[in-house]
């Protein structure tokens, strides 16, 4: 069995409908978002992702080691899996050039040598990481509040609005921090006429 066999599979179900709730890891859960230039150019590459792709980022939080997004598919040909390479793979093609700028020692411990003999830098967990799909307020608001305390959990913060790479302030009183991707509220579109989310809303 080869090494992709092992790797995880994950049945995505790709609904205009659903949300999806996605996270993945930095290389060998590294804190390697630890960092607020790092920080902007995954935030930078989340926005043309979503952009390109047509997805609306609902809520997300960069923590130091791994990353939660909340996305709403805007068109039937929208994949999660095109998103995430969009988003991961300019990622890590910037954060190289940052560290060959800069001389970082960083950059020798996250080059791998491939078997063709050329070294790619491995900044992301290899995988699909999780994706879990949801469409009731219920799931929803969940989804969003865990997202939002993950950084109060790890203590990196006493309450989700201070920590900076996260959608915690925007929800609390609309501010757009520059350096974080672009943002919408959840869509009215989703609820039916008794005022609850349906799956055909």
């Amino acid at each position: 069995m080869t090494s992709n066999e092992h790797r995880k599979r994950i049945r995505r179900f790709e609904l205009v409908q659903h949300l999806h709730e996605l996270t993945f890891s930095c290389y060998h859960q590294r804190p390697l978002l630890a960092d607020n230039n790092r920080c902007r150019i995954l935030a930078e590459s989340l926005d043309d992702a979503c952009r390109n792709e047509c997805f609306q980022l609902i809520a997300f939080v960069f923590m130091p080691d791994h990353v939660h997004l909340l996305v709403w598919p805007q068109d039937r040909n929208s994949q999660v899996s095109r998103l995430l390479a969009r988003i991961k793979q300019p990622t890590t093609s910037c954060i190289r050039r940052l560290l060959e700028q800069t001389g970082s020692r960083l950059l020798d411990e996250l080059l791998v040598r491939q078997a063709s003999g050329r070294a790619s830098l491995r900044f992301w967990q290899q995988g699909p990481g999780f994706d879990r799909n949801m469409f009731s307020p219920a799931a929803i608001e969940a989804s969003i509040d865990y997202i939002h305390r993950n950084p109060v959990r790890r203590k990196l913060c006493v309450r989700p609005e201070e920590y900076k790479w996260s959608s915690a302030r925007f929800y609390l009183d609309g501010t757009r921090d520059h350096d974080l991707p672009e943002l919408t509220l959840p869509d009215a579109l989703w609820l039916d006429d008794s005022g609850h989310q349906t799956e055909h809303a």
